[in-house]
């Protein structure tokens, strides 16, 4: 164990190293190419920021395979489909891509680490029950992918969110896979992966000096996705259950906004200031507060996990039913589903006038 320990140690420093170190050269490189965030109204930020923060984490995750990982078919498709969705997020970073054309590019890569890299979510076993997808095995892991994508994208709203929440994602995966002893492709991925992510945060964190951009955000997500896909494949975590609570906070926020925006018959890809992060900002809490908070919670879920998985399962049902209840009640005293504001608007408007 001393020896895995070690080599944890060093496939997280050297990237995170890596990426600390040749940040401030991107977010040179950012500003000059017109890759730059500027504030309109629901942006939470005041002045002109960088963006494009994914291309250094992409470079260190590079890095990181290149020392501590081994070519194969599997990591051929996880490059090529990580690259695509790396370009599109820094086109988008410095063009603004419209909301299509970004899924189009979703879908490829994951239909490459589908079909070309067999890398897919053929059967689920959790909480006692076990379902095999058969011939809709790679729809539901093209669908999962640009899921986890869009998760990411959406949450990415206040400094070091996104790149925390994938922190303690990573860490999760990494913490499960070593005392399971699985020591496959997703446990070299997931500490490679962390170290790339904190070297981002440490320019990402509140006041952020670069943002993760669309290239960081969908990057993120889908790394995210792709090592959850080698867990079911390699039986290092137990069920699609376990990743998606380790998510809690960003897929209930993404769940949240579906509906929100459906209630109002607005799109679903429009942006607004609704999100659980913002709810939490409107309570007069800073950004490093709210960012912290939202931490913790999603830390809570991914010890959840830890426990499910490897110690006691009725316990992890406890933790999650009891950090369930705490969501549902922050739910039901904000604005986060439903906009009671504009609900009470339109119940006014329909309610006869008094003469």
């Amino acid at each position: 164990m001393g020896q895995i320990l070690q080599k944890i140690f060093f496939m997280v420093f050297i990237t995170f190293l890596f990426v600390a170190v040749i940040m401030p050269y991107i977010r040179k490189i950012a500003i000059k190419i017109g890759a730059i965030d500027i504030p309109r109204g629901r942006h939470i930020h005041d002045k002109v920021m960088p963006k494009m923060g994914g291309v250094a984490i992409f470079l260190g995750f590079l890095l990181g395979y290149m020392i501590f990982g081994s070519p194969s078919a599997t990591m051929n498709a996880i490059l090529i489909g990580s690259f695509i969705i790396l370009l599109v997020g820094v086109v988008d970073d410095i063009v603004e891509l419209g909301p299509k054309t970004k899924f189009i590019g979703q879908l490829a890569s994951a239909s490459i680490i589908a079909f070309y890299g067999n890398i897919i979510m053929q059967d689920v076993s959790a909480f006692g029950l076990y379902i095999n997808f058969g011939i809709f095995a790679y729809p539901i892991t093209i669908l999962f992918i640009v899921a986890c994508i869009n998760c990411i994208n959406l949450i990415d709203g206040l400094d070091g969110l996104s790149g925390g929440i994938s922190s303690i994602y990573f860490l999760t995966v990494g913490i499960i896979s070593t005392l399971q002893y699985h020591f496959g492709l997703e446990f070299i991925l997931a500490f490679v992966m962390l170290g790339a992510t904190l070297g981002f945060l440490a320019h990402n964190f509140h006041p952020a000096m670069i943002f993760a951009g669309d290239s960081g955000s969908m990057f993120l997500g889908f790394m995210i996705s792709v090592i959850a896909l080698l867990g079911f494949k390699n039986v290092t975590l137990t069920s699609v259950i376990i990743p998606i609570l380790i998510l809690a906070i960003p897929i209930l926020d993404t769940l949240f906004a579906i509906v929100r925006r459906t209630l109002k018959g607005e799109s679903i890809t429009k942006a607004d200031r609704f999100h659980i992060h913002h709810q939490l900002l409107n309570r007069n809490l800073s950004q490093t507060t709210t960012v912290l908070i939202i931490y913790i919670v999603d830390a809570l879920f991914a010890f959840s996990s830890i426990i499910y998985v490897l110690k006691d399962r009725t316990l992890g049902y406890i933790t999650y039913g009891i950090l369930f209840i705490i969501v549902t009640i922050f739910v039901l005293k904000t604005n986060v589903v439903v906009d009671k504001d504009d609900l009470k608007q339109k119940i006014k408007n329909k309610l006869p006038k008094k003469r």
